[in-house]
């Protein structure tokens, strides 16, 4: 088994992050990531609870996929838990595919920096277990360095939302002083 942590401090509010990771897939930084579906949606106690199917490609060398089996695409549950009072939001993902011989449990969190409310702490834990497979601590580590290098992408990705919104808002700003200077 393999623990790997990661904790990274963006420079945006708490309410900006939150929103930036509920649009960070499909991006041009992770490609591997095809696309997320929601299978259930609900606000208890004023906490938005989401599950969401993640669908993404994973390169597999050919020998673990002739050892347990090949998969074009690799499917993962993920729950959520969005509470906008705590300004707390907690994501917990387990991959469904090929659970027999690999476990990946993963757990992210995003919440205010305790010292500038400007600032989001997300920290992240991910931990991997293969067994029945040969090799089971290279595969281990090739999976582990895999998943460092999709948080890095992903911290990317959310940059990349918030300037896409960024853009957007300029845009709008654009458009409605252009038509308030023609009345």
């Amino acid at each position: 088994m393999k623990i790997w942590t990661s904790e990274h401090t963006f420079n945006h509010p708490w309410e900006v992050i939150a929103q930036a990771t509920w649009k960070k897939y499909p991006n041009p930084i992770n490609t591997a990531i095809l696309g997320t579906d929601v299978l259930e949606r609900r606000v208890v106690d004023g906490i938005l609870h989401s599950h969401r199917l993640v669908s993404s490609i994973w390169g597999l060398p050919r020998w673990l996929q002739n050892v347990i089996g090949p998969a074009n695409t690799f499917y993962a549950s993920e729950h959520s838990a969005v509470n906008p009072t705590a300004k707390s939001m907690v994501l917990n993902t387990r991959n469904v595919t090929f659970r027999k011989y690999i476990t990946v449990d993963e757990f992210v969190s995003y919440e205010p920096h305790p010292e500038c409310c400007e600032k989001t702490v997300m920290k992240q834990e991910a931990v991997i277990s293969v067994e029945g497979v040969p090799f089971s601590d290279y595969v281990e580590d090739l999976i582990c360095d895999t998943i460092m290098v999709n948080a890095n992408k992903g911290r990317q990705a959310i940059e990349w939302v918030i300037e896409n919104i960024k853009s957007e808002i300029r845009g709008f700003k654009r458009l409605t002083q252009n038509a308030s200077e023609e009345l």
